[in-house]
């Protein structure tokens, strides 16, 4: 597992575990990050700032790096592999 501050730029993921308090979880998840949801790191901040994520529903925000750090995520899922160009 691995936090999703680490992930590498463009490699989609599976939330695996989210480390947050009941608020914090529960925010997350209506924005679509969920355990077993999908992400993936478009950008990454300059100097440790926010990364900008897309989730699986196609919604995009920045994500500040100490909350990426919270969220952990397992194999890339199933989604993702099928969206890549054959």
């Amino acid at each position: 597992m691995l936090a999703l501050s680490a992930l590498p730029v463009g490699s989609p993921r599976a939330v695996a575990r989210v480390s947050l308090d009941p608020d914090g979880a529960a925010w997350l998840a209506a924005v679509g990050i969920g355990v077993g949801d999908e992400v993936v790191i478009l950008r990454r901040g300059a100097l440790g700032g926010p990364l900008h994520v897309r989730t699986h529903t196609g919604a995009e925000f920045a994500l500040a790096l100490e909350l990426a750090g919270a969220i952990f995520v397992g194999e890339p899922s199933a989604l993702g592999e099928s969206a890549e160009p054959a």
